[in-house]
């Protein structure tokens, strides 16, 4: 049997994906009011990334280890390696380390520095090499070329949501600034950072297009649009980064779910470019 890959809720791959690799996913959990929901298993309010006091938490060791023996059940001991979103964004990454002791080296651990699509997108990497019959250890270093080069941005429209997270480095030089700034976010070395601001959405969503064109340097790249509650404008910026980019062998939309839209709230879209990966297959009509 191949390696299985494991990932966790942030990655934000469609069902369709993870079933045709097999991907599996570890739920996130989100907190309000004392109740507990685990993100892709309970049904979680639409309005939990607008209502004041949520709070979020990663993945614990015990519930790793159960979806990793699970896994390498699965793979009849060729291994497993797990995804994991970055150590600097989430305690998921340690849990899953203290988890795999477990299990003798069977179990290899990814920090993919990043969050929502590139996590996927370097599952996906790590899948598709498991798939063409490659072995524990080249999986793993699969996932970690994939996670070394895909580019991750992301525009916020509103400030509260990242000010209540403190996930974001330089944070006082951006809410120190006019209300009306909407900053375009990047991923740097597992930290959101921030790459620059404009005075209006549009224009960032202007100069975030020309950054992954940019990115994406003429090579064949897949390309990812994540967005929190905001379908239309992602479709919007799907079709203009489509439009400048040479070649697009797959591209998908996806919500950035409860857990990561809590961190940066109503309206946020960004956009994932990826090199190095086949044609995703799975894939359903967006």
């Amino acid at each position: 049997m191949p390696v299985v890959v494991v990932t966790d809720s942030s990655s934000r791959l469609p069902r369709s994906v993870t079933e045709h690799y097999g991907i599996r996913q570890v739920p996130l959990h989100v907190t309000v009011d004392d109740k507990d929901y685990r993100e892709g298993v309970d049904d979680i309010p639409t309005d939990i990334v607008s209502t004041p006091g949520v709070t979020t938490s990663g993945a614990n060791p015990s519930d790793l280890s159960e979806h990793f023996d699970a896994a390498l059940e699965a793979s009849q001991g060729d291994g497993v390696v797990a995804v994991h979103m970055s150590r600097r964004l989430s305690g998921t990454w340690s849990s899953a380390r203290m988890a795999a002791e477990k299990f003798s080296g069977q179990v290899r651990v990814v920090d993919s520095r990043s969050v929502g699509l590139a996590v996927g997108f370097t599952a996906v990497a790590a899948a598709q090499a498991a798939a063409g019959g490659a072995d524990r250890d080249r999986v793993y270093e699969s996932a970690i070329r994939q996670a070394a080069t895909v580019d991750s941005l992301l525009c916020v429209q509103q400030l509260d949501n990242l000010r209540n997270s403190g996930r974001i480095s330089a944070a006082g030089k951006l809410f120190g600034s006019a209300l009306s700034i909407k900053p375009i976010l990047h991923m740097v070395d597992g930290t959101l950072t921030l790459r620059e601001r404009h005075r209006t959405f549009s224009k960032a969503l202007d100069k975030m297009v020309d950054a992954a064109v940019d990115s994406a340097g003429g090579r064949a790249v897949t390309v990812g649009i994540q967005h929190c509650q905001s379908p239309d404008v992602a479709e919007e910026l799907r079709a203009a980064v489509h439009a400048k980019l040479r070649v697009v062998t797959s591209e998908l939309i996806v919500d950035l779910g409860p857990i990561l839209g809590t961190h940066v709230g109503p309206g946020a879209v960004g956009v994932v470019i990826a090199a190095h990966l086949d044609p995703i297959e799975g894939l359903e009509e967006h």
